[in-house]
């Protein structure tokens, strides 16, 4: 097992951007860069022994730090997902936040955690390489209170499976819901859609979002819904109702939140196949909720020169619910200065024959 570094472009103040590949010993990878804790590629063996990369991203830091990227393969925060109205109550006093997506405030604001140099700190423990990434999060970020320091580790073993462990604490009450917005496709990041793959979701309920995609209080169950994945189901069955479902027309294909429950307990929450390959993507986590994003908006040329069109990849964003500010039902998003808050998540890449 090794760790690699490789330069990935400068960003426009002169700071160098670092890509550090974790390698196991059956060559198997993954890169992470120290710019948004950005997740480059995921290089995992498909049914006949051949590598291939199933992850989205781009060839230099160029178009992530241009606001390019739509948080491909980073950390999010301080919020993952949205926050209805851009402000919330917290402890008698409203905050403000950025509208970055409608009325909404999304996935920490413009220049969320995903836009940050953080401090990077390879290490290796038992033949096990790992790469821990912290920030500092002043007081008032994106108009959210206290200091937040964040640390984010990232571990490869030898199985092929890749944890992310997220750590913070703060001086002050706030909100803290972190996640990674990775895109991926089994069949190959170049390859064309995710269509012809498979998901199964094991949720019991999904919540129902307005127009906005906010949730509206109601919970669906995944039985009721063409969306619901409660058996293994392919994509392009699913997206091939985009015109007759109200919900995945609005939504221009699936970016809907799915419940777990179990908060803080560790279960299988998704499992993605490919045929083709033969490469199955088990998720792992303790938190309560799941968002799949199906990439119905992707419109960029990545690495290589591949194109990402609609559904080249998609999402699986372990997190609290969205708009947990708002819904005093859902689990608390609240980090409070005696708390510290921690989750993990673990995709771990397999093999059906």
């Amino acid at each position: 097992m090794s760790i690699a570094r490789k330069p990935y472009g400068t960003l426009p103040d002169g700071r160098a951007v670092t890509e550090y590949i974790l390698q196991n010993s059956s060559g198997a990878s993954c890169g992470i860069l120290d710019y948004g804790g950005t997740i480059t590629r995921i290089l995992v063996p498909d049914r006949d022994g051949g590598l291939g990369d199933v992850s989205l991203g781009f060839d230099d830091v160029t178009p992530y730090d241009r606001g390019e990227a739509g948080c491909m393969g980073a950390i999010i925060g301080r919020y993952g997902n949205r926050i209805g109205g851009a402000r919330f109550t917290l402890e008698g006093k409203e905050y403000t936040l950025a509208k970055n997506n409608g009325e909404n405030n999304l996935h920490g604001g413009p220049q969320g955690f995903h836009q940050r140099m953080w401090q990077a700190e390879p290490d290796e423990k038992d033949g096990i390489p790992s790469l821990k990434l912290s920030l500092v999060s002043p007081d008032g970020d994106m108009g959210f209170p206290g200091t937040l320091t964040a640390e984010v580790t990232y571990t490869f073993d030898r199985d092929n499976a890749l944890s992310i462990a997220y750590l913070a604490h703060t001086d002050k009450t706030t909100l803290c819901n972190l996640t990674n917005h990775a895109y991926f496709n089994l069949d190959g990041h170049e390859s064309g859609t995710v269509g012809g793959q498979e998901l199964h979701i094991f949720a019991d309920g999904i919540h129902e979002v307005d127009r906005g995609l906010i949730p509206t209080g109601k919970v669906l169950r995944p039985e009721d819904t063409v969306y619901g994945f409660e058996k293994p189901t392919r994509l392009e069955e699913v997206l091939a109702w985009r015109d007759r479902d109200p919900a995945l027309h609005n939504a221009a294909g699936v970016d809907f939140n799915y419940r777990l429950g179990r908060d803080r307990e560790t279960k299988v929450c998704a499992i993605l196949y490919s045929p083709a390959t033969g490469r199955e993507m088990r998720v792992e986590t303790d938190q309560p909720g799941v968002q799949l994003y199906t990439g119905q908006h992707l419109s960029y040329t990545g690495k290589g020169g591949a194109r990402y069109g609609s559904f080249a990849g998609l999402c699986l964003e372990t997190q609290h619910y969205p708009d947990s500010p708002h819904q005093p039902h859902f689990p608390s998003v609240v980090l409070r200065p005696q708390e510290v808050y921690y989750t993990r998540t673990v995709y771990r890449f397999g093999l059906r024959n």
